[in-house]
């Protein structure tokens, strides 16, 4: 295993929607595991294949590992079932963009069909903080990032700040 580098925003990767994963592979097995660990080492609670220039549907996510309470997902062609329509608003960070928060307003529950590292099939219904990570992870596959979440003035002013680190 190794800590893989994580794009920074502006990269033009981090804007690209993310092709399928078509089959599981050693390959994808050791991206998996490398995507972990970088994420731990970060530290963050979610990593997705574009944030490490990996142009594929997956990321993965441990929401209760800060409060040790770890659980790692690695989620294959992750996709939304159902979305609640109840929503809240919460201040994300981003690995891609570090040192800046956005405070977005999202779904507060969703439910989510994903396939495992071992060609399994998953469904699981998430609120809280998993819900909040599996959509942002999700963004990033469909290349949307934070800042995309925001009006215009609220953009430029946190490029701005981004700018200024």
């Amino acid at each position: 295993m190794s800590v893989l580098e994580v794009l920074r925003w502006p990269d033009p990767r981090l804007a690209e929607i993310c092709a399928p994963v078509e089959e599981i592979t050693p390959e994808i097995e050791r991206l998996a595991s490398d995507m972990l660990e970088t994420m731990y080492a970060a530290p963050g609670r979610g990593l997705a294949g574009p944030q490490v220039g990996a142009m594929l549907r997956i990321f993965v996510m441990d929401a209760g590992w800060k409060e040790n309470k770890s659980d790692p997902l690695v989620c294959i062609n992750p996709m939304f079932q159902e979305v609640g329509e109840e929503r809240v608003t919460n201040t994300e960070g981003c690995l891609s963009i570090p040192g800046i928060s956005t405070d977005i307003s999202r779904p507060a529950q969703v439910q989510m069909v994903w396939t495992g590292l071992n060609g399994g099939r998953y469904v699981q219904s998430m609120e809280g903080a998993a819900a909040l990570i599996a959509q942002h992870e999700m963004d990033h596959l469909d290349g949307v990032v934070t800042f995309d979440h925001l009006d215009a003035e609220t953009r430029a002013a946190k490029i701005a700040e981004f700018n200024t680190q």
